[in-house]
Formats: C-alpha cells, sequence, structure tokens
C-alpha cells in the first residue's frame, strides 16, 4: 500500500461515494409522500399563524411571539426524546415505524389550533392557539422524527444519501407551495370560519400523505437494508444528545441549521405583513408564496447534479450567499414595485431548495461517519436535528415579531381597520430584508468550520489513485 492509499488517521468522512444498493423511484417517491403533509404543517403555521394571532385575534404582537415561542421550545426537550425512544424501537423490533401512526392525529389538531371559540380574543385567544399548537407539535414529532431518520437507516452511499433527500425535498417543495398558496386564498376574507374551512380542507392531505409515507419507509427498509443503531443507543435521551453535540461536523452543520431555519421562517412568518403594508394587497401572499416555492420544485435536482460536481458543503455555502444578496435586494426593490420583488423572490426560492437538500442530506453523512466508529444512533441525531429546526421556526417568526412591537405595530381583529404608523412599516421591512441577511451570514460563519465533505474528497482521491495504480478506469 502506498502512502496516497492511506486515509488521513483519525480524521471521520461522509464515505464513499457509491455504496449499497439504490432505491427504487417508486419506494423514494412513496416514502417522500409523507412530506406533502408535513410541508402543509411546516407552511400554515409558519405563513398564516403569526398573523392569524394579531390581525385576527387581536394579540399584542409580542405575546403573539411568545405564542408560537413557548411549544417550540418545548419540543427542543421532546424530539430528542422521541429520537432516542426511536433507536431503542429499532434495535427491539427491527423498524420504527409504530411511532409514526401519532401523525395520523396531525391534522385535527391543525383544524381545532384554527378553530378559536367566538367569544375568545387577545390574551385568552392566544392561549387557546398555544395549547393546540403544543398538541400539534407532539405528534408531528411523532411522525417526524423516525421519518426523517429512514436515510440513516438504510446501508446506501453518499450520493444515494443525496438522491433521497432530493425527492423528499421535491415533495416537500410541493406541499409547502400547495400549502402556501392554497391557506392564504381560503382565508382572503380574513374571518374566523374560513381558517376552519381552510384547516380541515388541508387535514385531509396531511392523513393521506403519512399512510402513503409510512408504506414508503417499509418498501425502502425492505429494499436497501435497516442499519440497526448502536448497541447503546436509546437507553438515555441525555447520554444520546451528550454524544450527537460531541460529534464536531454534526454540532456545526446543527448551528448552521438553525440560523437556516430561523432566517427561511422569518421570511415565511413575514409575507403576509410584506404584502399587505409594503404593497397594500393581502391577496399577494400567496404570489409571493408561489414565487419563492415553484422555482425549488425545478432546482432540487439541479442542486444535485451540483452536488456530485462541487460536493455538499459547496453548494451549501453558495444557497446560503445568494439568500443573502436576495434578503439585502428586497430592500431596494420594495421601493420599485411588486415585478422586482417578485424576481428576487424567485431566486431567494431557489436558493431555498439547496438550503433544504444539502443540510438535510448531510445528516446520514455525519451519522454515517459516526457509525464507523461504532457510535452510530441515527435516531438521536435526528431527534437533536429536528429539534434544532423546530426551534427554528418559532424562533424566525418571535424574532419578526419583536420587530413589529419595537416598530409600535398596531394589532386588530378581523375587519378592523387600522393604520400602521411609519415606524412600524419601517421595522416590518427591515426585519424582512437585513433581519434575515445578518442570521444567514451567521449561518455561514458555522457552516465553513464542517469538515466531513473535505475528508470525504480525501478518501475519494485514495480510491481513485487506487484504481489507477490497478489499471482500472475511473469516473
Amino acid at each position: 500500500m502506498t502512502a496516497a492509499e492511506v486515509p488521513s488517521p483519525g480524521r471521520p468522512s461522509a464515505g464513499p461515494r457509491v455504496s449499497g444498493p439504490r432505491a427504487s423511484a417508486g419506494a423514494l417517491s412513496a416514502f417522500a409522500t409523507g412530506s406533502l403533509g408535513m410541508g402543509v404543517w411546516v407552511t400554515v403555521p409558519g405563513l398564516l399563524l403569526l398573523y392569524f394571532l394579531t390581525d385576527v385575534l387581536g394579540v399584542a404582537a409580542a405575546l403573539a411571539g411568545l405564542t408560537l415561542l413557548v411549544p417550540k421550545v418545548i419540543d427542543v426537550v421532546v424530539h430528542p426524546l422521541i429520537g432516542s425512544r426511536s433507536d431503542a424501537q429499532a434495535r427491539r423490533v427491527g423498524h420504527r415505524r409504530r411511532m409514526m401512526y401519532g401523525g395520523l392525529l396531525l391534522g385535527l389538531a391543525m383544524v381545532a389550533m384554527f378553530t378559536v371559540p367566538s367569544g375568545l380574543v387577545g390574551t385568552t385567544a392566544a392561549l387557546w392557539v398555544g395549547a393546540w399548537y403544543i398538541v400539534g407539535n407532539l405528534l408531528f414529532a411523532m411522525f417526524q422524527v423516525p421519518y426523517l431518520t429512514t436515510p440513516s437507516d438504510l446501508v446506501i452511499g453518499y450520493d444515494e444519501r443525496t438522491r433521497v433527500f432530493m425527492f423528499r425535498m421535491l415533495f416537500l417543495t410541493v406541499g409547502l407551495l400547495g400549502a402556501g398558496v392554497a391557506a392564504p386564498a381560503l382565508v382572503t376574507s380574513g374571518q374566523r370560519g374560513d381558517y376552519t374551512v381552510m384547516a380541515a380542507t388541508l387535514c385531509v392531505v396531511m392523513v393521506v400523505s403519512a399512510l402513503v409515507a409510512i408504506r414508503g419507509v417499509r418498501a425502502l427498509t425492505s429494499s436497501c437494508g435497516f442499519r440497526t443503531p448502536a448497541e447503546g443507543s436509546g437507553r438515555s435521551a441525555i447520554a444520546d444528545v451528550r454524544a450527537a453535540w460531541a460529534d464536531r461536523d454534526f454540532r456545526v452543520l446543527v448551528l448552521s441549521y438553525l440560523f437556516t431555519g430561523t432566517t427561511t421562517h422569518l421570511f415565511m412568518a413575514a409575507l403576509p405583513y410584506f404584502a399587505r403594508y409594503v404593497y397594500g394587497d393581502a391577496g399577494l401572499t400567496a404570489v409571493f408564496m408561489g414565487s419563492f416555492l415553484a422555482p425549488a420544485v425545478a432546482a432540487g435536482p439541479a442542486w444535485m447534479l451540483i452536488s456530485r460536481r462541487i460536493g455538499k458543503q459547496r453548494g451549501l455555502l453558495i444557497s446560503q450567499a445568494i439568500f443573502v444578496v436576495g434578503s439585502i435586494a428586497l430592500l431596494g426593490t420594495s421601493h420599485v414595485g411588486v415585478g422586482a420583488s417578485v424576481a428576487v423572490v424567485v431566486v431567494m426560492g431557489t436558493a431555498f431548495a439547496g438550503l433544504q437538500l444539502f443540510s438535510f442530506s448531510m445528516v446520514p453523512d455525519a451519522v454515517a461517519a459516526a457509525d464507523r466508529d461504532g457510535e452510530g444512533q441515527a435516531g438521536g441525531y435526528t431527534g437533536v436535528w429536528t429539534a434544532t429546526e423546530a426551534l427554528g421556526t418559532a424562533i424566525g417568526p418571535y424574532v419578526y415579531s419583536a420587530a413589529l412591537a419595537v416598530g409600535g405595530f398596531v394589532s386588530s381583529t378581523a375587519g378592523e381597520a387600522t393604520v400602521q404608523p411609519d415606524s412600524a412599516i419601517t421595522a416590518l421591512t427591515v426585519g424582512f430584508t437585513l433581519v434575515p441577511a445578518a442570521l444567514m451570514i451567521a449561518a455561514m460563519v458555522f457552516q465553513q468550520q464542517y469538515r466531513l465533505d473535505e475528508a470525504r474528497d480525501e478518501e475519494t482521491g485514495v480510491e481513485e489513485a487506487s484504481a489507477h495504480e490497478a489499471g482500472q478506469p475511473t469516473d
């Protein structure tokens, strides 16, 4: 063995490019269908709940932000517990599907959350929404954690993991797009009853997609194999969290995604305000959401090809940089016209596809690197990851609600006309543009410390050098 054939000692990597079987498109599509319903739950509360609280239920902006934040703080504790429990279940029965059935009730929780009794306004309305938001998040976690652990469970290689998440990202984006356009369209009158009808309509999509996904998970693990968690995993959620957090590359990936998720969910929460108060037309919310998410559907396959050429790390940093530039550009286009802002949002939507694909497909890379050291615990890692995602979904709207409060934003109930002071318009515009840019820059600072892709490139070079010396062709 030559020196070129020896990998760097003690340095983990994301694994070789090709390893294990290739999943069928049918199984991947069935699995990815679960992301349609997940997209509904991510989009509807993220896009409409803050606005529903401040402009329909008359909840003060600061209290509305807390109503969204507290349930997600609870998630930070719950998700690692569910991840650890799913590892224990996987070691005991050989799969994680049992827990996923709890997600079938998620749609009902969303209907209850948006069906606020007519006598509740202000603080009491916030308590109702917050309580059902907690219930919904718990049911969502029961489905989400074992579902997103599936790619880490499969015995597949670096590029195939990207392919699995590309399918998942496409279906997720369709769910985000469908809900992001349909939900605002169904509540254009701004009356409470419309929100109930909207939630009940989308509830059907959530239940059906979850049932199909459970069958898809079974098909994938049957065809690609199931990677049983390490013997010590699943026994203590605290120990599992410590082990995941001790993984340097996973830790910086988590911190990067915390800022990335905070940014994108702030963006979605701010869209209704930007449409109504900057352009004077709440109906433009659906237009902006469509402009943001439609390009993401087409961009997914392109980002996957880019990943194969330059790796996930470089692709993610490029996506983050595009989002920064786009956020700053919106500050200028807000004074120009709707068309210019839509054009910028289209570019940001293309970047959003990369943010989702690269970030999520790096999680099983980290699990695979830990697994080679005998420390694999996919459920524990995924629990930490989804807890981080949940926290980002809350911090984003909370940061924006804080900007509204600082600017003196005036809350209102359905049908009530209000005039916002200039300071509120300035605050909601800056909160939609410069604040997201700063948050995404912070994400880039953490992401630049990720090293698994570099180690994987070294291994790839070793494999190609070995093949060359043996007279074998290389790709």
